[in-house]
């Protein structure tokens, strides 16, 4: 009987200490850190998800650069040439033949284009080469000149880059059945600063003379 109390007296004892030993193991797991390798792919993947957020975040301030820099053409194209087209319409003897003409007070059709139009603007004397509006495409920018092209002001800014401009006018002989009309057709690109790509853009405005061409 002893033996058996002292038997199960040392079981017990046994299990307490294996008890102990199997706590104090858990709580010193529970105590450790990171490993090495656990740390190093903690940070591989911490740094690919940043460089996907960095580059996804760079497209997008790209994107929003290049937005706003073809608005700001935009915006300067259309005030430009609404300005034109009010004007051509009130005026009348178009010419866009790209060089002046000799005889201002007669129009000139020009179906091919020509990078310089020029016409008599409303009220004033269309026989004085003088007092004709001129616009011109030259180096990248539209050029405006009220003396018949004696001096020239730039209408675009320079952050719009023109690449080409073609002036077209029909109808402008007197007495046909066709009102004198005028085309416009420009070519060019925007960009912004420090902007990785440039936005192409195409524009077409029509200006029909209002003074009846008969």
């Amino acid at each position: 009987m002893n033996q058996l109390r002292a038997s199960s007296f040392q079981r017990r004892d046994q299990n307490a200490h294996a008890g102990g030993v199997a706590a104090r193991s858990s709580s010193l797991a529970a105590q450790r850190g990171f490993s090495l390798v656990e740390m190093v792919v903690a940070v591989a993947l911490f740094a690919i998800i940043m460089l996907v957020a960095v580059g996804a975040l760079l497209s997008l301030v790209d994107a929003n650069r290049k937005a706003r820099a073809l608005e700001s053409v935009m915006n300067n194209l259309n005030v430009s040439l609404d300005s034109m087209v009010r004007a051509i319409r009130m005026g009348s003897h178009y010419n866009c033949r790209g060089t002046l003409i000799p005889d201002p007070g007669i129009g000139a059709d020009c179906s091919s284009g020509g990078t310089l139009f020029s016409f008599a603007p409303y009220g004033a004397d269309s026989s004085e080469q003088s007092e004709r509006v001129v616009y011109e495409f030259q180096d990248g920018r539209l050029y405006r000149s009220k003396d018949g092209g004696l001096n020239s002001i730039a209408i675009t800014a320079p952050e719009v880059l023109i690449e080409d401009m073609q002036f077209y006018t029909i109808g402008t002989v007197q007495g046909d059945v066709m009102q004198p009309k005028a085309v416009i057709v420009v070519k060019g690109s925007a960009e912004a600063e420090n902007a990785k790509s440039r936005t192409t853009f195409y524009i077409q405005a029509t200006a029909v003379q209002r003074v009846l061409d008969i």
